[in-house]
């Protein structure tokens, strides 16, 4: 803005400058000689134009880019503050689009929408008090033909900001219809349903490419209407300066000096109309931001959760006294030794906000230091039982307790330290072995990641892999078989060194020999955790410490014997 006032002061003062040149050349015959000084004068004048230009286009992009760079922090943090529980119905493709084009999208708005606003406020203005010191009928009519292009420009924006709503709408739908069938790809090809699906995905791009021509077409209309008032204003001046001329009504220098800043009174405004698309884009994809901002986990996250409070290096828990397990630094869960926690379900009921039951009155004892298993059938409730466990989601009624502290009042970020989980679908990424094990614990050097690999037997296949640990797999482990991903999975939980470790069907869906690996790497794991094993067979779990059967999202049975 402030580029912009100071750029239309010196371009009135330019013109102004030129307009006498000119008009000393032409009517006062004056030489060379006599027009230098002020030829002189107009060189700092378009250099420090021309420096004020790049200035304001530094500053917008810059503005832009931080904007974009704040917004896209700030939602993906708030997604992952979400969890994965109340994310559950939203699709990916959507939700990259959200992180990526719709962030993208403010930059237009930042960068050149809100300067070329900025502009058409303060160039016609600074333009229209020149020309009225110099004319007072052309600035009459600047000022009257002035707001035809705006009011044109906000009527034809609102068909297309619906337009640019349809567009956005069905971008996100042709993305997550890409994502699903990559992701699905194999399934796709085993039931003869590739061709099909690259089908759905022309007819939904065709649908996409539909939307965007029909919002540029509307764009290039709202452009012919701005360039076509724009121009007749600028011939009005033009025909009353030369008619008044002509009558000896007005000066030479005077008319030059309105002629030449008549077009610079709507270029503004033109400007302005042309990134006026730029700013229906933007606030369609603010929209989509701004609904993902405004979620809320509650009632899914514990009411007491809230932000991490890390002022003075102190979270929540610690002011509450929790120490998590007898550890006396600060560092939390990152430091030894570890201490099992003990844990207690007390008539814990659990609803979710569509009114889905998932537990009632559920209460038993985890025992620290123990291997505890959870089995029942689909639909019984272990799912929510672990998501209670890892935050995601908080009791309806009754109180979680972890060494006779209640849950609710932990930090979750401190709480999750001392968590490690492995889900019956472990999720690697692509990258190398040594990366997938060292997100357990990010800091941790080539050493530590060997030792886990070691604890739970993974070094054995690994050390047969061409590049050993820097062997490079696919997204979902792809190049590994299912034991193998689970055995890395394990050992990142193994890296983790939590001292409560839950495990979902550790052994499902292996052969016998594989599975009598993991199993393995399941005990060695456990030694001196509290551990939660969820399962749908006792046979699963045979080596458990006790068993709970959950059915119907209640406790049927609790067994503090190994199952058979």
């Amino acid at each position: 803005m402030l580029c912009s006032a100071a750029g239309a002061g010196l371009m009135v003062g330019q013109y102004f400058l030129i307009a006498q040149v000119l008009r000393d050349a032409v009517m006062h015959g004056a030489g060379l000689p006599q027009l230098m000084p002020r030829l002189w004068l107009l060189l700092p004048i378009i250099a420090a134009r021309a420096v004020l230009l790049w200035a304001g286009e530094a500053t917008s992009i810059g503005a832009g880019a931080r904007v974009r760079l704040a917004v896209r922090g700030e939602l993906a943090r708030h997604l992952l503050a979400l969890g994965p529980v109340a994310l559950a119905g939203e699709r990916t493709g959507a939700l990259t689009v959200a992180l990526i084009d719709s962030v993208e999208a403010l930059d237009a708005y930042v960068a050149r929408y809100l300067p070329a606003r900025a502009a058409s406020a303060l160039v016609p203005l600074t333009v229209a008090v020149a020309v009225l010191a110099a004319d007072k009928l052309s600035a009459l009519i600047l000022v009257l033909a002035a707001p035809l292009i705006p009011v044109f420009m906000v009527l034809i924006g609102r068909g297309a900001e619906k337009l640019n709503q349809a567009q956005w709408a069905r971008l996100a739908r042709l993305a997550a219809h890409f994502l699903e069938a990559l992701q699905l790809l194999t399934t796709l090809k085993l039931f003869n349903a590739s061709k099909r699906e690259a089908e759905t995905i022309a007819r939904v791009s065709d649908e996409y490419r539909q939307a965007t021509m029909a919002v540029l077409r509307v764009a290039f209309l709202s452009s012919l209407a701005l360039e076509f008032f724009a121009t007749v204003g600028v011939a009005l001046v033009a025909i009353a300066v030369g008619f008044r001329l002509l009558w000896g009504e007005i000066g030479f220098g005077e008319g030059l000096f309105v002629l030449l800043l008549a077009p610079e009174f709507f270029q503004p405004l033109r400007g302005l109309g042309t990134q006026y698309h730029a700013r229906m884009a933007a606030v369609t994809a603010a929209e989509r931001i701004a609904a993902l901002l405004a979620r809320s986990s509650l009632p899914l996250v514990m009411a007491a959760e809230g932000p991490p409070s890390t002022h003075g290096g102190a979270d929540t828990s610690r002011r509450r006294g929790w120490r998590p397990f007898g550890r006396h630094d600060d560092r939390g869960c990152d430091a030894a030794p570890v201490a099992a926690p003990s844990l207690a379900f007390d008539h814990v009921s659990l609803t979710y906000p569509d009114n889905r039951v998932a537990l009632t009155d559920v209460t038993f004892h985890l025992p620290p230091g123990r291997v505890t298993a959870l089995i029942g059938p689909s639909g019984a409730g272990k799912s929510s039982i672990a998501a209670l466990l890892l935050r995601f989601v908080a009791p309806t009624a009754g109180t979680i307790r972890v060494d006779g502290e209640d849950l609710a009042t932990i930090d979750p970020a401190t709480w999750r330290r001392c968590v490690a989980w492995v889900p019956q679908r472990p999720h690697l990424f692509h990258g190398t072995i040594a990366a997938n094990i060292r997100l357990g614990g990010p800091d941790a050097d080539d050493a530590p990641v060997a030792r886990a690999a070691a604890l739970v037997g993974a070094d054995a296949f690994i050390a047969k892999l061409p590049a050993g640990y820097g062997h490079i797999i696919g997204e979902r482990g792809a190049g590994l078989s299912g034991g193998q991903a689970r055995l890395v999975a394990l050992a990142r939980a193994a890296l983790r060194d939590a001292p409560l470790l839950i495990l979902d069907e550790p052994t499902a869906s292996l052969d016998a020999e594989t599975e009598h690996l993991v199993a393995r790497a399941v005990r060695r794991l456990g030694e001196g955790r509290t551990v939660l094993i969820i399962a749908h067979r006792p046979e699963a779990v045979r080596h458990a410490d006790a068993t709970l059967r959950l059915q119907a999202g209640r406790v049927m049975q609790e067994a503090t014997a190994p199952c058979a």
